[in-house]
């Protein structure tokens, strides 16, 4: 099987099992536990893991807030944070992610105001657009630092810059980004953000949020019981799977541009075989600011979720995983103005990092005479 599915989740790296191992069995002791040498070497490990992830994103290991994903940490940031401030407006997107705009409908409902700015037809915000939304009652503004579908990269110091000129934080969900382009939370001016281990070929299950350390006090618990992350996550450390996350943040390391040019090679070649084997074919998403592991593509006359049942040996998807057996298109290309029958005709690709030009010269042959045959059905 050729997995190209890697923007719902990434294979565990065989070097990250590895370090988590001894951590379910033989280390298997509580990290809150410092009264013997096994508590305190689990500790020590969930401590070397926050490191490495601060490190990954360029800020202080106090910053790194153990979650059990992205979405358990967009919601502590929009839900969390509003309880602590007497500001009732929050600004986003249109395209963000299903853990983003459920919280801001949520707290629509609570009386907040929630600005949901839209994106051009290549998947990026109007910055204007934004300026004109943001004021002195924004609270927060929550904008994602690369879609989980298309692609589309956002200019997030753009936006940080036009949120702190009127007192509010800004918060970018960054689970896609990480791993897949350079992340400097510091040089983006970024208040907070939200991080998934499986996205970076780590486990499933654990995550982390960067809150600035002067922001960090504004924020209340989403859960209440023990002391640990600082009380803001209560709940026994999952020591294995904070030792995976660091361990996979620690992997990609400095080597993100690298592996970030290989991958995109790779992912030019299977977006021409398509483009160039599939007339009527069209890429989605903003094309010069875009992963380089991502193709959103519109087949015309190919049901997307039927083309990718009929694959064989090939891996992909319609669409984020979120959004997985909605009745209706997705509401990403929806916004971007794509027509209803063009959106169910849309297939999502996203390649990792032991994808091989092999693989991909089997995948785009196998997606082409796939597509001709349901055409001639």
């Amino acid at each position: 099987m050729i997995y190209l599915d890697h923007h719902a989740t990434t294979p565990c790296d065989p070097r990250v099992v590895e370090a988590m191992l001894p951590f379910f069995t033989l280390k298997c002791a509580n990290a809150a536990i410092g009264l013997h040498s096994m508590g305190r070497e689990a500790n020590e490990a969930v401590e070397r893991a926050r490191a490495q992830v601060a490190t990954m994103v360029g800020c202080q290991a106090a910053e790194i807030v153990f979650t059990s994903g992205a979405t358990e940490s967009n919601n502590l940031v929009l839900l969390g944070l509003p309880q602590a401030g007497s500001r009732r407006k929050i600004v986003t997107t249109v395209v963000e992610h299903k853990s983003v705009l459920a919280p801001c409908d949520v707290l629509e409902k609570r009386g907040y105001i929630v600005i949901r700015l839209p994106v051009d037809k290549g998947g990026r915000v109007n910055l204007e657009a934004a300026n004109a939304a943001v004021d002195e009652e924004t609270l927060v503004v929550s904008v994602q630092a690369a879609n989980n579908e298309i692609g589309t990269i956002q200019d997030l110091r753009c936006f940080a810059d036009i949120a702190h000129a009127k007192g509010a934080l800004f918060h970018s969900d960054a689970a896609q980004a990480l791993g897949k382009m350079p992340l400097d939370v510091e040089g983006l001016d970024i208040d907070c953000t939200s991080l998934s281990a499986h996205k970076i070929y780590g486990p499933k299950g654990v995550g982390a949020l960067y809150v600035r350390a002067a922001v960090r006090q504004q924020m209340v618990p989403l859960m209440y019981g023990g002391s640990q992350e600082d009380g803001l996550r209560p709940g026994t450390t999952a020591v294995p799977l904070c030792v995976g996350f660091g361990t996979a943040c620690e992997i990609v390391g400095d080597k993100v541009e690298r592996e970030v040019t290989r991958i995109g090679t790779l992912r030019d070649k299977l977006q021409n075989m398509l483009l160039n084997g599939l007339p009527g074919a069209r890429v989605n998403g903003n094309t010069q600011y875009r992963l380089s592991t991502n193709i959103s593509i519109t087949i015309p006359g190919v049901d997307g979720e039927s083309l990718a049942l009929a694959l064989q040996g090939v891996a992909l998807s319609t669409g984020a995983a979120c959004n997985l057996g909605a009745q209706e298109p997705s509401y990403v290309l929806r916004a971007l103005g794509i027509g209803w029958d063009e959106a169910i005709n849309t297939i999502r690709i996203g390649l990792g990092r032991f994808n091989t030009d092999v693989d991909i010269t089997r995948a785009g042959t196998e997606i082409v005479k796939t597509v001709r045959r349901l055409r001639g059905i």
